[in-house]
Formats: C-alpha cells, sequence, structure tokens
C-alpha cells in the first residue's frame, strides 16, 4: 500500500461537529511489527477526543428522526467515558441536556472533563455485573425512566452505533488503504465500531480478518474462540471487554480473538508513545498488543489496520503513572524481600513529596494538597528530622493566639512531629502493626538514609497484590 502525499488542508468549519470523522492513519514503523505493516487509525484526532464520536452523532440524529428525542429533553447513557464526552459534545451543541452513568474505576481526567462540560454525572459501582441495580447500563436506564423527556441512548443496543462506522470508520480504512487490508483489530466495548467495520469490509468482498482484541478477565475472546466464555476477572484497561455479549456486537464476523493482559496492554501503549511518539489510551494498547501478535504470527507480508481508540492525555494519571501502575502490580519493578517493597514512592528517585524544617506551614499545606495527601516527611540536607499532617496543622489554627495570616507563616520545623516511628528497611511486616495502631505511619530507614513511608493502605494493597 504506497503512503499519500501531503494532505491537503480542510477549510475553515463553522462547527465541531462537520470536524468529527475522515481521521488521519499513520504506519507503525518503530516496533516490531514482524513480515507485516501495521497502519493505526488515529480515532483520538476527533474533537472529543475518542472513536464515540461518531456514533454521538449518528445515535442522536436517529433519536431525533425517530421522535424519542425532543427539545429540552435529557440525553441519558451508560458510559466507559468517552461516549459520554462525545454524547456532551453533540448533545449540548443540539441544545440537550445530558445525564450520564459512569463506572468508578474510570480515570478522573474523563470524569473532570464530563463535568466541566455540563454533564450531569453520577458515579456507580465498577465491582458489579450486567443485571445489578447498580451496574452502570441497569441504573441509566432507570434514571432514563424516571426523567422527563429522558432518553436513555442504550449504545449497547442501538442499531446506530454499528451503522455510524457502516458509514464512516470503514469506507475510510478501505479508502486510506486501497482495499488492501488483511486484518482489522479492534475490541468490544458496546460492540458497534468492529461489526460495522467488520459489515462493510465484507460487503466489498474483503477478505480480512476480523479479529477480537480483549483483556485479560473479559469473556468475550472465550466466545469467539472456543465457544464459552473466558473467565471473568478484573481488569484496569478502560472502556472494552465485557461479561455479557452486547446487542450491538455481532460475533459472527469475528474470525479470532485475544486476551491481552492489562501489563501487556500497558506496556504496548507506553512503548507506542516512546518509540512512535503517539499518546494513546488503555484500550489501545490492548489493540496494538493484539496487532503485534497477529503480524508477527504471519510468515509473509500483509497489512493490519488498528484503532488509537482515543488520546492518552485521559489516562495520564493512570497508564502513564508509574506510582499509579506500581500501586496495581502493573509497573516493573525489583524485589527486595524487605519492607521497601510496599514503597511505590521512594524518596532515592525523587517521588517522595515532602518539606523542609524552614518551610511556612502554607507551604506545606499547599504540598500536601497538590500531592493528594495527608502528611509530609520534613528532610533536612538529606536527612529526615520530622514530619508534619493535617492534625498538626489544624491544631495550630485553633490554639495560637494570633492571625490566621500569621499562623500559615509559622516554620514547619515549630510545628513537626519529632517523635517518629521509624523502622529499618529489613524488619519484617509485623512490626507496622504497632505503629498503625497508634494512628501513625511508618518511615523507613536504610541505615540514616530515609527511604519512604508506609500508610494502612500501602500495606493492604501488598497483601492483596500478593495473596
Amino acid at each position: 500500500m504506497p503512503i499519500s502525499d501531503t494532505p491537503v488542508l480542510s477549510r475553515p468549519s463553522g462547527s465541531l461537529l462537520t470536524l468529527i470523522a475522515n481521521t488521519p492513519m499513520v504506519e507503525v514503523t518503530r516496533l516490531d511489527t514482524g513480515p507485516c505493516r501495521l497502519f493505526l487509525k488515529l480515532e483520538s484526532q476527533n474533537p472529543g477526543g475518542s472513536i464515540k464520536d461518531r456514533i454521538a452523532v449518528e445515535m442522536i440524529e436517529a433519536a431525533e428522526k425517530e421522535g424519542w428525542l425532543k427539545e429540552g429533553g435529557t440525553i441519558v447513557e451508560a458510559t466507559a467515558g468517552n461516549t459520554g464526552l462525545a454524547l456532551t459534545l453533540v448533545g449540548q451543541n443540539k441544545g440537550y441536556k445530558v445525564l450520564l452513568v459512569i463506572p468508578d474505576k474510570m480515570s478522573k481526567e474523563k470524569i473532570q472533563h464530563l463535568r466541566a462540560m455540563g454533564a450531569d454525572v453520577r458515579l456507580t459501582r465498577s465491582d458489579v455485573p450486567h443485571g445489578h441495580p447498580e451496574y452502570y447500563t441497569d441504573m441509566a436506564e432507570r434514571l432514563a425512566q424516571q426523567l422527563p423527556g429522558g432518553y436513555y441512548v442504550n449504545q449497547f443496543a442501538n442499531d446506530a452505533n454499528s451503522e455510524a462506522h457502516v458509514k464512516t470508520t470503514g469506507p475510510e480504512i478501505w479508502e486510506q488503504t486501497g482495499g488492501q487490508i488483511d486484518a482489522f483489530v479492534a475490541g468490544i466495548g458496546s460492540g458497534g465500531t468492529i461489526t460495522g467495520v467488520a459489515r462493510y469490509l465484507k460487503s466489498q468482498g474483503s477478505k480480512a480478518e476480523i479479529i477480537l482484541a480483549d483483556p485479560v478477565g473479559s469473556t468475550l475472546a472465550g466466545i469467539v474462540n472456543d465457544g464459552v466464555p473466558s473467565p471473568e476477572g478484573s481488569y484496569t484497561v478502560e472502556g472494552i471487554g465485557q461479561n455479557f455479549v452486547p446487542d450491538t456486537a455481532d460475533m459472527s464476523l469475528i474470525d479470532r480473538a485475544y486476551s491481552i493482559p492489562d501489563a501487556e496492554a500497558i506496556a504496548t501503549v507506553r512503548e507506542l508513545l516512546l518509540k512512535e511518539g503517539i499518546l494513546a489510551g488503555s484500550s489501545s494498547g490492548t489493540l496494538i498488543a493484539s496487532a503485534l501478535r497477529w503480524c508477527r504470527e504471519q510468515t509473509e507480508p500483509k497489512t493490519c489496520v488498528t484503532l488509537v481508540c482515543d488520546t492518552g492525555a485521559k489516562y495520564l494519571s493512570k497508564v502513564y503513572n508509574d506510582a499509579w501502575l506500581a500501586d496495581q502490580g502493573l509497573g516493573e519493578r525489583e524485589i527486595h524481600g524487605d519492607l521497601s517493597d510496599l514503597i511505590t514512592r521512594k524518596y532515592a528517585k525523587g517521588d517522595v513529596v515532602s518539606a523542609t524544617a524552614g518551610d511556612t506551614l502554607d507551604t506545606a499545606f499547599k504540598r500536601m494538597r497538590g500531592a493528594d495527601v495527608s502528611q509530609l516527611p520534613i528532610i533536612d540536607e538529606g536527612r529526615l528530622v520530622g514530619i508534619i499532617d493535617e492534625s498538626d496543622i489544624v491544631h495550630v489554627m485553633n490554639t495560637d493566639a494570633i492571625t490566621r495570616e500569621a499562623r500559615f507563616k509559622k516554620p514547619v520545623g515549630e510545628v513537626m512531629t519529632r517523635d517518629l516511628d521509624t523502622l529499618q528497611v529489613t524488619e519484617p511486616l509485623d512490626a507496622l502493626i504497632p505503629i498503625f495502631d497508634r494512628d501513625r505511619v511508618a518511615l523507613v530507614l536504610d541505615g540514616e538514609q530515609f527511604v519512604g513511608l508506609i500508610t494502612r493502605t500501602d500495606l493492604i494493597n501488598h497483601l492483596s497484590l500478593n495473596r
């Protein structure tokens, strides 16, 4: 497939909605693709940052034509975030209110983005199965029935979902590859993308393999490969994978599936950024890892296409955060067999937010708030000299008979706790319990060098990851 010349710029648009679709495609050149060529369709370049912009337009326009959505109505949907962003973008452009039900495992960037756009966001549990009243689709349907003028979009059973990809995504891929495509890789969130693109490709007589990229813990890969669901479990990747087959998904169109562990998906998407400069979301890691597996299995040159479903800017606090990955047991970490294994933010690596004895209380409080922590170790000339927590600051606020401004100007050294609960890094886990019983945090040393601190949450997380 020849690479096209420099793209022609379009004229200015009068609306963001006209910029949806017609996304670019780029070839992967610095990852190991075996004998094959791998192309990524950059759906992250849609105005809302994801492929879901396409279906939002189609589903809302279909609801308007059918009379389900009328002036002053409220769009209601269950979403992992991207469909919600797309529906909010399109819905508000058309004058509708938007109410979204989102599982609580979704990235804070998505939730903050939605609320900033004016959506009414309701968080619900991500640890309950389909059919439970707090499962996100069940809750959304119930809320839509209770709202006057509420319209439940239900992307999981909405024919306009897959139709959007028959009309736009499929034809674009066909045109951009010149019809030279041997495999198309996608995931199933609602099922519309893989179904719509597969239908279009087959309508053109294409023999391209349709490959499902599925997270380990989702049940769908087993249905494709073995006719029975894969073992159900939890996974970190957002937006794809299910414990049921959505009505929108036509499983008969799928030829094979790969089950991708979280660690492989995240490593792939981070390598993509490092080597190709493409900032992609977590589900894209699952898709690209599957595409790379397929490419490397081939014995002759072939062409594979998959998607960058959304931008990685929505996952900076998770997929691209080393400390968060370590907390999830997904980062590459050297295991020492001592208390340092519980410390994901180590002082020697610059991961610990700290203060000095000469800093003001105002400075210490702002650092706590900025890092979302409740205590700071106090370090002077590389040595641990104290710790300050919220209760220390509150005590000063309530007892000193001076102005509030003067209180915040007090040096940390006058307020910090010098009676420290320290442990050597070689001490056993049991040594943590008496410290936690005193409602304190453990400050871990290696000789006189400060290593980091351990909270109750750190211990629980360590025990959970090492069952």
